[in-house]
């Protein structure tokens, strides 16, 4: 099965809301944060799922780890 490839279009649709899936991009790499409680409707604090946090993401990369990857970002 080939990678996903993402637009920043296509990740957008992934927001955590309607019933999507809230997926994020970090550093090229798409990650599923759907289950994450803190992403509760796509949303943590005034962050909303379907966007590229390369340059805010505030997390050790260590907790990438946990997240299942889906795709990259164009």
């Amino acid at each position: 099965m080939s990678e996903k490839i993402f637009t920043k279009e296509e990740l957008s649709k992934f927001n955590g809301k309607d019933g999507n899936p809230a997926y994020i991009a970090i550093k090229g790499i798409v990650y599923d944060i759907s289950k994450v409680l803190v992403w509760k409707n796509g949303i943590h604090h005034d962050k909303t799922a379907g966007n590229d946090f390369t340059q805010e993401f505030p997390h050790k990369a260590e907790w990438l780890d946990r997240l299942p990857i889906v795709g990259r970002l164009q």
